[in-house]
């Protein structure tokens, strides 16, 4: 989306990856790191912020749904850390709402899940020269599950409505008490639908 960084240009400083996941934050992690990026690793956005705050990353790769809170949150408060950070917000559902509000809070770039490491490479403005040794986060073959897209679609709501929850229900033609029911529960990973 914006102008690519000249090679080379993000292997200066570390990177933050922000993902509930705990075995894709590890695999991303071991992935990028053959490829010469260091990355720390958060699960929400208070270790995320604590970790940023300690080093400024140079850039940062934020899952769009962290547990019950949102990704978007972390877009600005990682911007006035470091103007230069490229962020990047990851998502299952790349909905064009979500892509336009992510880039307008001041992200990037705006990659579907999962990201493989030559888009992240890409997106960060650098070349990917090696073999591709990411088959652990090639693409999967089925789609991402009904539960996942309607969670990314409460999670739009709440976001313009300002997380109030009867206004979001209302824009969503829910009642409060079922959306309040759906934001408790937790749809199943979308990047091994052959799981669940």
């Amino acid at each position: 989306m914006n102008t690519p960084l000249p090679s080379h240009a993000v292997l200066a400083g570390d990177g933050l990856l922000v993902d509930d996941d705990d075995l894709y934050l590890r695999t991303l992690q071991r992935s990028l790191a053959r490829k010469g990026l260091e990355t720390r690793t958060a699960q929400d956005i208070a270790s995320a912020l604590l970790l940023a705050r300690q080093q400024p990353p140079a850039f940062a790769l934020i899952d769009l749904k962290l547990g019950s809170e949102s990704g978007l949150a972390l877009i600005q408060p990682l911007r006035a850390l470091r103007e230069d950070m490229r962020i990047l917000l990851v998502t299952g559902y790349a909905s064009i709402a979500t892509a336009v509000e992510a880039i307008k809070l001041g992200a990037d770039d705006y990659l579907p899940k999962p990201a493989t490491v030559p888009m992240i490479l890409r997106a960060l403005g650098e070349e990917d020269d090696g073999p591709a040794d990411d088959s652990e986060l090639d693409v999967p073959d089925a789609m991402t599950p009904i539960s996942r897209l309607q969670w990314e679609h409460i999670q739009q709501a709440m976001h313009e409505t300002g997380g109030n929850v009867s206004a979001a229900a209302r824009l969503l033609g829910m009642h409060r008490r079922s959306l309040q029911r759906k934001l408790a529960k937790r749809p199943s990973p979308e990047r091994d639908p052959s799981r669940g």
